[in-house]
């Protein structure tokens, strides 16, 4: 079974967070195994894009050979959930990758990180922080799991 990768950029300050991204985990680890990568945000002393970029060099080193990169971008393809759910299971059934989505600091993703990736998915039309993108992204897969699965954790 292939395992889904996240990489994320800062931890996560807010207990509540911590707990949601805690809670999706475990879901999410029922159906395939789950590895969520945190890098450290850019130094404050950086202008925004400085810090984008410092970040996206961290986060295109930690990508593999294996890794499908997805960046998860405002300006990015909305999906509804069963598309989603298609989409993650046609990207876990390929044998050539595994899919890893990517979500950015305070500042977003830099163009390296945009220009490497394979797919930009949007969680919505919004702006979101990138703890709660965090959260909304962990939601989706579990959703997405179960819809493969057929459990009623979706209805439409």
């Amino acid at each position: 079974m292939r395992r889904v990768r996240c990489i994320v950029v800062g931890k996560l300050k807010a207990p509540h967070f911590r707990e949601a991204v805690e809670f999706y985990n475990t879901r999410v680890s029922r159906y395939y195994p789950l590895e969520i990568v945190v890098l450290k945000d850019a130094p404050k002393a950086l202008a925004p894009m400085a810090k984008a970029s410092h970040e996206g060099q961290a986060i295109l080193g930690k990508l593999t050979s294996q890794d499908r990169p997805i960046c998860l971008d405002e300006r990015g393809k909305a999906l509804t959930s069963r598309q989603f759910a298609a989409t993650v299971g046609h990207w876990i059934e390929d044998p050539g990758s595994q899919p890893c989505f990517i979500i950015g600091g305070a500042f977003g993703l830099s163009d390296a990180v945009r220009g490497s990736c394979a797919a930009s998915l949007a969680l919505g039309p919004m702006t979101m922080s990138h703890e709660l993108a965090r959260v909304v992204l962990l939601e989706q897969l579990y959703r997405a799991a179960a819809i493969l699965h057929g459990h009623p954790y979706h209805h439409d």
